[in-house]
């Protein structure tokens, strides 16, 4: 099984209340038990990595304007961080062998069940880099496409 997850922009609190007020995102999610387990997400257990790439292709249109990042988790690549959406569909398509996907990250304190100031580092061997932007309860990391390291 595949995990999608979605972030919402700080201009709007509740991304759920958001891309439920239309009617296309309200159909696309409509087949999958929609949660939350971060502060203003929304996620889904999809399949496989092909249907997670699917379905935020059919939600692009709202995760525009609607929300900051889209990740996917499949254990085949990892299984227990997160792929940027455009990591997710450069494997799913061939692109780019899963093997190496690792060496950039993206990550994210976790701060009172909320998402907080991401950071960009590299991996040196196979340990996650440490969070030090503040104290964090735990981090998030995202595997992403060099042109998304910043």
């Amino acid at each position: 099984m595949t995990d999608v997850l979605i972030l919402g922009t700080d201009d709007d609190p509740s991304l759920r209340a958001a891309l439920f007020e239309y009617e296309t995102a309200r159909r696309a999610l409509s087949t999958y038990d929609v949660r939350s387990p971060y502060a203003n997400t929304v996620a889904v257990t999809t399949v496989s990595l092909g249907a997670a790439v699917s379905l935020l292709n059919d939600l692009n249109w709202y995760l525009a304007r609607l929300a900051d990042a889209a990740m996917v988790r499949d254990p085949s690549v990892a299984e227990h961080e997160w792929l940027s959406r455009d990591v997710a569909a450069r494997v799913r398509a061939g692109d780019l062998p899963a093997a190496e996907t690792d060496a950039r990250l993206k990550l994210y304190g976790i701060v009172d069940g909320a998402l907080v100031e991401p950071i960009y580092a590299t991996r040196e061997g196979d340990e996650v880099p440490a969070y030090d932007r503040r104290a964090v309860d735990d981090t998030l990391p995202v595997r992403v496409t060099a042109a998304e390291f910043q």
